[in-house]
């Protein structure tokens, strides 16, 4: 028999969990395809989050001549081949798994046949397409992120499946032990739950689907206490300067083995939490979690715990979090904002408007409008006093207002 994660591969987009942004009722890609439209496009987004599938199911709707090809294995004889064969039966679909790795002679090769119809692709990456594909690539395509799975989707699904497969009954707890230890992967929840229903149903309980399936346990308590819960105790015992409980946290959560989820938790924190107050830790916590993943298990608790304490004692600020938050909140409501016109190159030149260069000025400094005019006051970041730093920075926006 087939593996299970093969026999409930989804066919449809309804089969697809987590993505109604993009697959829903009223997803881009859903619409894109119930007009019978198809464009090239990028789709990135964490492994095990359904890029694939959604990319198998855009090609099974649109019954097209569809290849496949990675780019970090195959060749560019191979894109050839698929290149001769699409232009003598035009629209074909192009998978691209791993887009990010595709070498600039292939991107170059493969860019005519994109733009002028011969292909269409869908490129699969888990890197962000900003930073990892090339610019040529991007503008001839739409890009869409992926969300990343969770516990709820997890769940959700695996009921779904056991329904449909007529699986022996799971309890509740089992369900969401697996959706933990599996780190919210499609597949590896389904190769999970495929092991556990070999129990008898007498024997279907928590402990001995954890010896099944042979994952670390941790904590789970008599109350249901999560793998998020703990890592949301973690985050606000660093928000709240207490070294000592997060340390406790991350000792619980560095039995999930999963050092890559804890470190984007770090990361974010130094940004949002602590911000301008240190404005040196980025850097710091982006070091010590790429070091933590360099040398894996047990060594890498030693980097992670100097990030966490470093985190924790050092002074807070969420200016920069309030300020973004609130900018983009701006955004919701106001649109066809025009920039200044004598900030603007192309008005520059024509001499109509006159720009103040402010290195020509005492300080390096002149008033003018730079914002909108219809948010020409507004004040989105307000500095906090927790830290030198910003404390300084306080101080020089102060200056510069009074002078002006």
């Amino acid at each position: 028999m087939k593996p299970l994660a093969y026999r409930v591969r989804p066919t449809e987009f309804d089969d697809i969990v987590g993505q109604d942004h993009l697959v829903g009722a009223k997803g881009v890609i859903r619409k894109m395809v119930e007009k019978g439209q198809i464009f090239s496009m990028i789709l990135y987004g964490p492994a095990g989050c359904g890029k694939t599938s959604i990319a198998e199911v855009i090609a099974r709707h649109f019954e097209l001549n569809t290849f496949s090809f990675n780019a970090s294995c195959d060749t560019k004889a191979k894109l050839k081949e698929i290149v001769d064969t699409a232009k003598l039966y035009p629209n074909t679909i192009l998978i691209i798994d791993e887009i990010h790795r595709m070498k600039k002679d292939i991107q170059d090769f493969l860019l005519p046949s994109v733009e002028s119809g011969v292909l269409t692709i869908v490129g699969l990456t888990t890197e962000n397409p900003y930073r990892s594909i090339n610019p040529a690539v991007r503008s001839r395509t739409h890009i869409y992120r992926l969300n990343e799975i969770t516990k709820d989707d997890i769940v959700f699904l695996l009921k779904k499946v056991i329904q449909k497969e007529h699986l022996p009954s799971v309890s509740d707890d089992i369900l969401d032990y697996i959706s933990i230890v599996s780190s919210c992967e499609v597949r590896s929840s389904l190769n999970m739950l495929e092991i556990a229903t070999m129990l008898e149903p007498s024997e279907m309980t928590l402990e001995n689907v954890k010896k099944l399936i042979g994952k670390k346990s941790f904590a789970i308590d008599e109350e249901g206490e999560s793998y998020y819960d703990i890592a949301s105790a973690m985050i606000k015992s660093i928000r709240g300067s207490d070294p000592d409980a997060a340390l406790h946290y991350l000792a619980r959560l560095l039995q999930s083995e999963d050092i890559e989820f804890i470190g984007r938790r770090l990361l974010c924190l130094a940004y949002e939490d602590v911000g301008l107050a240190n404005p040196h830790i980025g850097p710091r916590i982006y070091a010590a979690v790429q070091s933590a993943l360099s040398l894996g298990l047990p060594e890498a608790r030693l980097p992670l715990a100097y990030a966490v304490v470093d985190l924790a004692t050092s002074p807070k600020s969420n200016s920069t979090y309030l300020g973004i938050d609130a900018a983009l909140e701006d955004l919701k409501n106001l649109t066809s904002m025009q920039i200044p016109p004598h900030i603007l190159n192309k008005e520059l030149k024509s001499g109509k408007y006159q720009y103040l260069y402010p290195h020509d000025y005492q300080n390096g400094y002149v008033r003018q409008q730079y914002l909108p005019d219809e948010l020409k006051d507004k004040v989105y970041y307000q500095p906090k006093t927790t830290g030198a730093y910003e404390r300084a920075i306080k101080e020089y926006l102060e200056k510069l207002k009074s002078s002006s």
